[in-house]
């Protein structure tokens, strides 16, 4: 197939584009390689992609709607993977115009190149963080997210809810998934195992938010893609038996689903530090802050829709995970 990923320099969307052009697929890949991190990182990935005759690697943000028009138009994508987004929940209460223009303009104008471009699925990065106040656990897409506590989460939200809207309109399938602690080799520098290892490394103290009593459903970046991929090749449809009375928040009427991907295992974040200092074969000097803005305590994922359209379940271990993330880091860095 013809698929356009935005974000592809990124994390997740590197990930998904090298095993989409592996099973012979063409990838139009988009992203803007903005400077919310290493862009030499995001360079070294793209490199990567380059090296495949089947990448197309475009460079425009998702904000400019005639760049993304002009896409379209030119390469006729089958399907869309939209991952391009502003990350991150802290950095959302220090410029949440940079959230605006990405996740909500810049998303509505891939919607629009999907509309007018006879797409047949969209696949779309959602967030476990919309489940803000929600306390029932696990998480579940059959349940009502409407108290997000940061900007992030909400405009992960409003994603759902534009794309629904898209989806009733214009009968364009759309999934959105909602990831758990995406981490692994070529992840991000602004997350807690990358940070970590970085400290560790350098003899420098870490912070460890809510007193180290964080539970996160860490999800290892093998395991998302093979959800993605499983999801983008099940076309969304609607729910026969969908009912107005007794609205399901994750299916539809309309072409419309949710999905978690996690791993369905919560873990302690000290366990998790625990295992890294393991593998890193050194302690880590820890400095306990409390809970930070916009920050949940807990994640938990319901993966039992996951099981039951696809017939998947992530299963890979934090030990094995995290001890492919480190020699990666070590081999990257030459720490």
């Amino acid at each position: 197939m013809k698929i356009l990923v935005t974000g592809a320099a990124g994390f997740i969307g590197h990930a998904l584009s090298l095993r989409l052009l592996a099973r012979g697929d063409e990838v139009i890949g988009i992203d803007n390689l903005n400077a919310y991190y290493d862009v030499d990182l995001k360079c070294a990935r793209l490199k990567q992609l380059q090296e495949h005759q089947n990448f197309v690697d475009i460079r425009c943000s998702l904000e400019d709607a005639d760049a993304i028009a002009s896409t379209f138009k030119s390469h006729r994508p089958q399907r869309v993977v939209n991952l391009a987004a502003q990350a991150g929940v802290r950095y959302s209460l220090e410029n949440p115009q940079a959230y605006v223009s990405s996740n909500l303009v810049g998303f509505v104008n891939i919607l629009e190149g999907c509309r007018y471009n006879e797409v047949e699925h969209l696949v779309y990065a959602s967030s476990s963080s919309v489940y803000g106040a929600n306390t029932a656990m696990p998480f579940s897409v059959h349940d009502n997210v409407d108290h997000p506590i940061s900007l992030y989460a909400a405009s992960k939200k409003a994603n759902e809810l534009i794309a629904h809207t898209y989806s009733h309109l214009f009968s364009l399938p759309t999934t959105g998934l909602r990831f758990f602690t995406v981490y692994g080799p070529w992840g991000r520098p602004d997350m807690s195992l990358f940070k970590f290892t970085r400290a560790i490394l350098a003899g420098e103290p870490i912070d460890v938010y809510n007193f180290g009593k964080h539970k996160r459903d860490f999800t290892y970046i093998d395991d998302i893609i093979e959800g993605v991929v499983r999801i983008l090749d099940s076309t969304a449809t609607s729910n026969a038996s969908w009912s107005s009375l007794e609205p399901d928040p994750a299916t539809s009427s309309a072409p419309y689903r949710l999905y978690n991907i996690g791993s369905n295992k919560p873990v302690e974040l000290m366990r998790f530090i625990e295992v890294l200092e393991g593998c890193l074969g050194k302690s880590a000097e820890k400095n306990f802050l409390p809970l930070q803005a916009g920050d949940v305590p807990v994640t938990y994922a319901d993966v039992d829709s996951l099981i039951k359209d696809v017939g998947y379940k992530p299963a890979t271990s934090i030990e094995v995970g995290i001890n492919n993330f480190v020699n990666w880091y070590k081999e990257y860095y030459q720490a």
